[in-house]
């Protein structure tokens, strides 16, 4: 092992990119994207400022440089729509921090920090004097917004087809008796102590779709963007509706339901965005365990798919996946499912893995490109790769935050960042303001 492990070393010291501060240091990841039209930008944690830092820089030179007109990422898709309209300048909202407002179910950091502030400022900026169907958006890909979506679709038809509005209420009104709690109503639907919604909502779904040519012409303030928003969130009370029951089933069924889901909204938004025959291009921002090929983890042997697997089966080279890694810092997580945002020490990576890999390469921060032959030689064989979400536990580390990939058919382009800090929360409580920060903890990176 230890033989395999330098040869690996020695292949990746030829390979890297150091990353400096420089704009030419991410020349070879935009050679490697060409003339792609789907940028997919992980990230190996939640609540990691360089993650976010770095992907937004990405994304600025992917607008300004690149053609690229959208921003989807892993959020609930009204939320994000607030943000949209703000950016596209067509919400009354004062200031990118009063646009992040919508963004109030845990975990409110994830949206809510000071680099997607910065990011959210930028593209309003960018959007100012550009033509409308010029300017750049931001869209949500996930599918957790339920009762949200209800309302976004049923205010849509109080203007578009108030009648039509009365119906879907009646039909929506079938998850009143859960008062909000999903996961009750998911149990109860699932064991069948409880008839399930999903009759109404599929035919809810349904007639907004089949009706929507009819609303074109009809006289009131809505557009055609306004129909394709609520033709979404329709579509997302009726996944989120099976994916709550399918919580009590497999963890497969759920995790596939949902990538599935976010899959299909952006092949929705590319579609919606696309004048004739050209494509819209687009960037995606998700975690490492949603972007990185399932195909070459032990999550896709045991049966589950994500949604970069499915863009590349779909959009095949017009598709480039890039993962982010850290060997250890600090960064924003939480103990437990809606429990305040903590600052938390990241532990120094385990052996066997791809992030202790990159540690003993003994450069701070670059970029490899995954598909170059020593790359491809070094990265192949299945290590342990880190993934930190919402919730870390750090005394259970490799239970909880380690899987085996092979990271070489999993991404086409690596970035390690070495020493990490948390990102900063704009709604900073005191569990994170208190949090432990080690003492060799870099100044300045």
């Amino acid at each position: 092992m230890a033989h395999a492990s330098a040869s690996a070393a020695d292949l990746l010291r030829r390979a890297i990119h150091p990353l400096r501060g420089e704009r030419s240091d991410f020349d070879p990841l935009f050679e490697r994207i060409g003339d792609a039209h789907l940028v997919l930008l992980g990230e190996a944690s939640h609540g990691t400022h360089e993650f976010y830092r770095i992907r937004a820089e990405i994304t600025k030179r992917l607008i300004v440089d690149h053609g690229f007109s959208a921003v989807a990422v892993e959020a609930d898709w009204p939320d994000a729509l607030r943000v949209n309209r703000y950016v596209r300048g067509l919400k009354d909202d004062a200031d990118a921090s009063e646009a992040l407002l919508g963004f109030v179910r845990f975990p409110q950091w994830m949206w809510r920090n000071a680099d997607v502030l910065d990011f959210v400022g930028w593209l309003r900026s960018f959007n100012e004097g550009r033509a409308e169907a010029s300017r750049a958006g931001f869209y949500g890909l996930d599918l957790y917004s339920l009762h949200a979506s209800v309302d976004a679709v049923l205010e849509y038809l109080d203007i578009a087809d108030p009648a039509a509005s009365s119906r879907a209420r009646a039909r929506y009104a079938c998850f009143d008796r859960f008062d909000h709690d999903l996961q009750s109503y998911g149990y109860a639907a699932s064991l069948g102590l409880e008839p399930s919604c999903e009759a109404e909502v599929v035919a809810q779904l349904v007639e907004l779709r089949r009706a929507a040519a009819t609303y074109h012409g009809r006289d009131h303030q809505e557009t055609p963007d306004d129909l394709f928003y609520a033709a979404q969130n329709a579509l997302v009370v009726a996944n989120a509706e099976r994916y709550y029951r399918a919580m009590f089933g497999s963890r497969a069924l759920s995790w596939n339901l949902r990538d599935g889901h976010m899959a299909d909204t952006l092949d929705a938004l590319v579609a919606h965005l696309s004048a004739g025959p050209a494509s819209a291009k687009v960037v995606v921002w998700a975690h490492n365990s949603h972007l990185g090929d399932a195909r070459a983890t032990e999550q896709g042997r045991s049966g589950e798919l994500n949604l970069g697997q499915l863009v590349r089966e779909r959009h095949g080279t017009q598709t480039v996946a890039v993962g982010f890694s850290t060997y250890g810092g600090t960064v924003t997580a939480a103990s437990g499912w809606d429990e305040p945002a903590e600052r938390k020490v990241v532990r120094p990576a385990l052996p066997h893995s791809y992030e202790l890999l990159f540690h003993q390469l003994g450069v701070a921060n670059f970029l490899v490109v995954t598909g170059e032959p020593g790359p491809t030689a070094a990265l192949t064989p299945a290590r342990l790769q880190r993934a930190i979400g919402v919730i870390y536990h750090p005394e259970t580390e490799r239970q909880s935050h380690y899987y085996h990939a092979q990271l070489a058919n999993q991404f086409d382009a690596m970035l390690h960042y070495d020493m990490t800090r948390a990102v900063e929360p704009l709604d900073r409580g005191a569990r994170w303001s208190t949090g432990e920060v080690p003492e060799s903890f870099p100044t300045a990176l």
